[in-house]
């Protein structure tokens, strides 16, 4: 008897399995192959653009993703660095036995969570309906009053390469069928998608010094604060191209493609598409990068971010033999494309919990997203909340304006998806607020009071308030401008005394001047502060919107409202409002096609009503 269930050891499942276990709930995990937990299943790297603000809000929360990416990390690029960073994303190349092997060291170390080898069967239901427990392949029961489905490709999952069919939900593993089929049987509104991946490389057999090699950031930074040093050998990466022989081979080999055969019937992600689609889709294109990531320190495998596919294996090797550099490369795995179920998450409520089974909270893939981190978000979330429903505890709701993650959730279980949802950093209204490098800030006063961090990580908190505190005072130092334009610094001559934090927001007034006695480069909060001052003047712009969305957040809607009864509703916003059933008018108002004046219709109503 457990209080919690995690079904899946990939992002999402330790995710949660890890903070239920922190918010003092006993945690069964289960898993086919324990040796498997923490397993990479795609690219060897974690954060990106969007997806690196997720890392850190997650590690905010004392989640394992950001630490395990540092201790396995063989290589750091901080996207969009000419950009302000806002919209960076922070982004390594892992060591995939180290990263692994780092996520099951901190498992092993939460007390009160125990890893069950096994096939989760079936879900055990009371005759109300509410969660019971797990039942196993062999017949044994797990029992707890909830559970977080974390099942990632694995439920009713097929792969596909070429003419070949297997069910799997990673090549050489099995599928979660049977849970698939019970999930169907339920009537849970369902579907399939598909995401795939690139054949694995024999680096030895890459001409490397004919590439564009890209280089590890020379710079120090970390995915999370606890993070002092880098502790591996840092490694380069390597650029080629795709090119007009490449695209000639790919078309021969369509029609033996399972995504043009009509095998494949899921959706696939826009924004990472098979090389396939890319050659299909933008014909006009005369060659497409591809990213030559090595997997780890003691492999030879390379992964060749970009050309993921499901073309037959003799294809594959034309394909990949026709690019500069790879002329006698050796693939070591094929390609494949994977097909899996998931549950429309309009049907889940901001928990990431299922109402219609009370007691169940889904994460990952099983929600219809894609990406390492965005399931690593929706475990920490649903983990949280699972804990929170076995123990009576407060749930962790996060909302637009606090964070992606917030952002994310919303736009799961408000708008749904119709292809794989990937997290971007134009995705987030208000980004300007909500950037990477303040994650911890953000969102540590949470995590703290709702009990999800450990004591090393109290600890780090403590010292990073009392750092914030000790900065308070310099940032409210009073400075003349005459006191600045005596150093040749060409300020305003209003005679306004201002402190250091408002001449920040001056373009002319360099941060090395106001704080000469900080070494900047070393101390990451003053950067943090620093930033947060030159961002003042957009925030405070900001916040009228978000008090509005917070305003119209807090108008209820009746979850049994009849959208049809509504005057100046078109059949459409019906149609969507009906399939949604907004918990409020903020959330109504996110709604595709749903426009301010059926806004306004439908909040007239809700008064009239009420």
């Amino acid at each position: 008897m457990f209080d919690v269930i995690v079904v899946g050891g990939g992002h999402a499942g330790t995710e949660a399995a890890a903070v239920a276990a922190r918010r003092g709930a006993s945690v069964a995990l289960i898993t086919f192959d324990a040796a498997k937990v923490g397993a990479m299943s795609c690219n060897p790297a974690i954060g990106g653009l969007g997806k690196g603000h997720l890392v850190r809000e997650v590690d905010a929360f004392d989640g394992l993703i950001a630490r395990a990416a540092d201790a396995a990390a063989i290589h750091y690029r901080m996207l969009n660095r000419s950009k302000g960073s806002a919209v960076q994303g922070p982004r390594i190349q892992a060591d995939r036995t180290l990263y692994a092997s780092a996520i099951q060291q901190m498992l092993d170390r939460l007390p009160g969570l125990t890893i069950v080898e096994g096939e989760a069967d079936s879900l055990i239901l009371k005759d109300d309906g509410s969660i019971a427990g797990i039942r196993l392949g062999d017949g044994s029961a797990v029992r707890a009053p909830a559970v977080v489905l974390a099942t990632g490709t694995f439920l009713g999952g097929r792969l596909f390469r070429g003419e070949d069919r297997e069910t799997g939900g990673r090549v050489g593993e099995r599928a979660a069928s049977r849970l698939a089929e019970q999930l169907r049987s339920l009537d849970l509104p369902m579907a399939r998608l598909k995401t795939g991946t690139p054949p694995r490389l024999d680096g030895r057999t890459i001409d490397w010094a004919v590439l564009s090699e890209q280089p590890s950031d020379s710079d120090f930074w970390a995915m999370s604060p606890m993070t002092t040093i880098r502790r591996n050998p840092q490694i380069f990466c390597a650029i080629t191209r795709t090119n007009p022989g490449t695209h000639d081979a790919i078309r021969r080999g369509l029609d033996r493609s399972p995504l043009f055969s009509g095998d494949i019937g899921g959706q696939g992600p826009r924004y990472c598409p098979s090389i396939e689609d890319k050659i299909h889709r933008f014909g006009d294109r005369d060659g497409h990068q591809v990213f030559l990531e090595p997997e780890g320190l003691d492999t030879h495998l390379v992964y060749p971010n970009g050309i993921s596919t499901s073309l037959p294996v003799d294809v594959q090797h034309e394909m990949v033999r026709s690019m500069k550099g790879l002329e006698h490369c050796a693939i070591i795995t094929s390609g494949y494309a994977v097909e899996y179920d998931y549950i429309d998450p309009r049907s889940l409520d901001h928990r990431l919990a299922l109402p219609q089974l009370p007691g169940l909270y889904c994460a990952g893939q099983i929600n219809g997203t894609t990406g390492y981190e965005e399931a690593a978000g929706q475990g920490l979330i649903a983990g949280a909340n699972a804990a929170a429903f076995a123990l009576d505890i407060e749930p962790l709701l996060l909302d637009r304006a606090t964070s992606y993650l917030g952002v994310m959730v919303d736009d799961l279980v408000v708008q749904g998806v119709t292809e794989p949802y990937r997290m971007l950093t134009a995705r987030a209204e208000y980004r300007l607020r909500l950037r990477a490098n303040n994650a911890h800030h953000r969102l540590s006063d949470i995590a703290e009071r709702l009990g999800c961090l450990g004591q090393e990580r109290q600890q780090w908190v403590n010292l990073y308030r009392r750092e914030r505190a000790r900065l308070d005072s310099v940032f409210d130092r009073k400075i003349a401008p005459n006191t600045l334009r005596v150093e040749g610094l060409s300020v305003p001559e209003d005679g306004i005394v201002r402190s250091v934090a408002e001449w920040l927001r001056f373009p002319a007034v360099p941060a090395e001047f106001l704080f000469s006695d900080e070494n900047i480069a070393s101390n990451p909060v003053l950067q943090e502060r620093i930033e947060d001052a030159r961002y003042a003047p957009y925030l405070e712009r900001q916040a009228q919107e978000v008090s509005q969305m917070q305003a119209n957040d807090a108008i209820s809607l009746n979850g049994g409202l009849d959208y049809r009864t509504i005057p100046g509703l078109s059949a459409e916003m019906v149609e969507r409002l009906s399939a949604t059933r907004p918990a409020t008018l903020g959330q109504a108002s996110r709604i595709r096609g749903i426009t301010p004046a059926a806004l306004s219709a439908i909040l007239l109503y809700v008064k009239r009503a009420g």
